[in-house]
This record gives structure tokens, sequence and C-alpha cells, in this order.
């Protein structure tokens, strides 16, 4: 039985301003039946703090109820009870540090925003009983709390609707600093000239300090105060840029360029070319057989794969034709076993069909067709996943080229998968496969028609299933 009688407030007291919006606070408060089951009041304080800005709560606006909800209890915010804080404003001023009057304007934009209303006294001071035995308050009088327990629903939807922003925020953040990688590396390939491929990629000096300028006007730090438009506007001038790159580089296919997004291996360093930058931590130094590339044709593993791996090395040292040779026969070696595995007879459109969602989920989203790099990309973020370390993908690239190493963690990915004879180690699978390359036991295109077929016998299956019933 309910021991504690809160006084009847027939004014609202004290010479307060009787707006409709403060008579309706004081009627939530009469009305006021308890929260709702398996919820308590720091579940609410916990809802204005992740919401925030969103739902009209500043920082010291939340500091101040974090501070009034610790002088409540469960039994407050019972049927019956109402959440009563009839602690003194001086005593409140003194715990946060500020006057009388910045605490009256906090609670002020409290109760602007539904979280707060007052239960006065005549006179405005604040004072209170709890029963000692029970812990009820059975009188007071000061800054009550019950309108926050009404706001539930639209603290859930701000904080949901923040939640989407923040999504959208830092999508954008990350797609600004993909493409500001590759506006470097295009840069830094113009201005370092031919690499150790012999592929060379220059501009003239009057268009590289342009693009240099433009780059440097745009790369500003990313910070949390700037606005989703901003941020947005900001990804539009880098796409610019980025294409008008990519548009000057194309020029330099037919001077024996294949493509912008081929590596260039240097001495030192490792690969700086790269349009996805996928194994640019495998530093490696021994030249890749690179399939991959940024042309649409579904065909153009097959193109790639079939093209004279031989190329024109730049060894700019006497006696450098033996070394030239042996990097001949290693790319021929390393071209041979590509061909083995038939890779040269599987298209993009293939490796989608096959693809599980969690890996096309990986799989970047531009506003152009889809390429190669694109599966080596996806690839690459989901070795973590999978279990495949670094030097087992820097090695498959080696042995397979990028896209072939690519095609090897699809399989993987799938037969991690399956429901029968499930890959439970799909690193020791990983590696498993490309031991089986170097021996030319490995075949990649049967793979790739196995998995379509049997894709295609299930769905019928299942069709069939759904027919007879």
């Amino acid at each position: 039985m309910q021991t504690h009688i809160l006084p009847e407030m027939t004014t609202p007291g004290g010479g307060r301003i009787a707006s409709p919006k403060l008579r309706h606070s004081l009627e939530q408060c009469e009305d006021f039946e308890g929260l709702e089951e398996n919820v308590n009041r720091y579940d609410l304080l916990l809802l204005v703090k992740r919401a925030g800005k969103k739902a009209g709560f500043s920082p010291r606006m939340i500091a101040l109820l974090d501070y009034y909800m610790s002088f409540t209890r469960d039994i407050d915010w019972e049927e019956g009870s109402r959440p009563i804080v009839y602690q003194s404003l001086a005593r409140t001023a003194l715990d946060m540090g500020v006057s009388e009057r910045q605490i009256q304007i906090l609670e002020k934009q409290l109760f602007e925003v539904g979280a707060l209303t007052w239960h006065d006294s005549g006179n405005h001071r604040r004072f209170g009983q709890r029963c000692s035995e029970t812990g009820q308050i059975m009188f007071a009088y000061g800054a009550e709390l019950t309108p926050l327990a009404y706001l539930k629903a639209e603290l859930q939807d701000k904080l949901h609707e923040k939640q989407l922003y923040d999504k959208a925020w830092m999508e954008t953040k990350r797609q600004i600093s993909w493409y500001r990688r590759q506006i470097r590396a295009i840069l830094l390939e113009a201005e370092s000239g031919a690499g150790e491929s012999g592929e060379e990629f220059t501009l003239d000096e009057a268009d590289l300090v342009g693009f240099s300028n433009r780059y440097d006007q745009i790369a500003i730090s990313i910070r949390t105060y700037m606005d989703l438009i901003a941020l947005r506007e900001l990804l539009g001038k880098h796409k610019d840029l980025h294409e008008t790159l990519n548009t000057k580089a194309s020029q330099h296919d037919q001077e024996g360029l294949k493509c912008l997004s081929n590596d260039i291996i240097t001495e030192k360093d490792s690969p700086k070319g790269d349009s996805n930058d996928v194994h640019y931590k495998y530093t490696n130094k021994k030249q890749l057989n690179k399939l991959s590339t940024s042309r649409p044709s579904s065909s153009f593993l097959q193109e790639e794969v079939a093209e004279n791996p031989q190329r024109q090395l730049n060894i700019g040292s006497k006696g450098g034709g033996s070394r030239r040779l042996e990097q001949k026969e290693e790319s021929s070696e390393e071209h041979s076993t590509i061909l083995s595995t038939g890779l040269q007879h599987v298209t993009l459109k293939q490796l989608l069909n096959i693809s599980s969602e969690r890996l096309k989920a990986e799989l970047p989203m531009e506003p152009r067709p889809m390429n190669a790099n694109d599966f080596v990309e996806a690839a690459y973020r989901l070795n973590r996943k999978l279990g495949i370390s670094q030097s087992s993908w820097g090695h498959a690239c080696m042995t397979l080229s990028r896209i072939g190493a690519a095609v090897c963690v699809i399989l993987t990915d799938q037969a991690n998968f399956r429901e029968e004879n499930r890959v439970m180690k799909p690193g020791a699978y990983f590696n498993a496969m490309v031991n089986r390359a170097k021996s030319g036991e490995l075949k990649l295109h049967k793979s790739v028609m196995g998995k379509l077929r049997r894709d295609n016998d299930n769905e019928q299956a299942e069709s069939s299933n759904r027919y007879k019933g």
C-alpha cells in the first residue's frame, strides 16, 4: 500500500508562467503509471546520450540530466510515485561548478525538449522527504523528470535517424579516402615516370603542377563537425579529379600502358599504382603477372591470360642481358601455370554468379561497369574472415596473378558455406589450391563451371518441388 501523498497543485505555483506546454507536462505527471516493464531510468538516459543533438540535447543539458537522475530511485519511476529532485538550486550549482542562473537556464532547455518540468512550492523553495523504511518520497518540491518517460518512442526514432545519418557519413568518408589513395598513386606514378616494367606514364610539368594544386585544395582533413552535405560535395570533387586523371592516363595506352590499374614494381617499394591497392602490404619484389583491369568486357579474363606475358624490361645497367633473360623465363613459367588452371576460360559474369552474398557485399559500389579489380578488392577484404594470411595472399598473387588468387578466394568462400563436406579451415584449403596450381592439378574453370551447374540443378529441383506442391 502506498504510504506517501504528493500535494495537489491548484496553480502552476510560484509565479511560473502557466503556458500550455507547462500545463501539458503537469498533466503527464498526474497520469504517470510508471515505466514499461524491462525499462529502467538509465535506459532513458542512455537514449538521451545516444540521440544527443539530434533530439535537441546539448552536452551540458545531458550532464545536468545525468546529475539529477542520480537523485532518483527505481521506486520513484513506479506507478503511484514521481521522480522529483528536491535538492536546492544552490547545492546543484556548487556541485556543477556554475551559477544558479545557469542551472535555471539548463532546466528551461530541458523543459523545452520535454524532458523535465517542475513541481513548485509557493516560493520556489525546493525541499522534500523520503520514507526511511520504504525509500518512497513522502512529499517533495523541485525539478520533476516524469516527462522524460514519455519521450522514449521519440528518442528511439531520433536515434534511428542519427544512426542512418552516421552510417551515410562514414561511408562517404570511406569513399573519399579511397579516391585520395588512388589520386596520390596516380600523381606519384606520373612524377616518377617509368618503373622497372618499362610501362611509362608521365604528365607535362604544367599538367602535373595543375593536378597537384587541385588535389591540395581538396585534401583537407575530414572532421566530424563537417555535415554530410559538405562531405558529399567534397566526394564529388575527388571523383571529378580522379576521372580527369584516368582520362589523361588512358591517352598513354597506345604507348604501351595496358591500364592505369596495373602495379608499378620498384626496387624498394611495393605496388603503388594499383587502382584498388588490394595487396599493398606484400612487399616481395618478384614481378607479378597481373590480369585485373578496369575494362568492362565480361570476356576480359580470357583476353588478358591469352596475351604474351613477356614484357620489355628496363635494366638500366651494363651486363643486364642475363637478368632480362631470367625474368623473361620466370614470366613465361608463371604464364604457363596460369594457363594450365583454365583461368582464361572464366568470365566476370560467372564469377559474380558463384560469389556468396558476403563477398558481393565487399564489391565496390561505383557508377561504372564491373571489372576484374572489383573482385580482387572484394577477395582481399574477405581474407581476414576466411583466415587467409597476408603472406598466403601474396604467394597466390605471384603464382596465379591477382585475379587468379581472387578466384581461389571465391571458391574457398563457397567451400566454407556448403552443407556437405564443409571446409572448416579455409586458410589451409586456399593454400592447397595454390600448391595444386604449381603442380598443374588446379582447374579453376572446371570448379567454376561445376559450381554453376550445381546451382542450376538446385534451382530446377526447388522449382519442381514448388510446382508439385
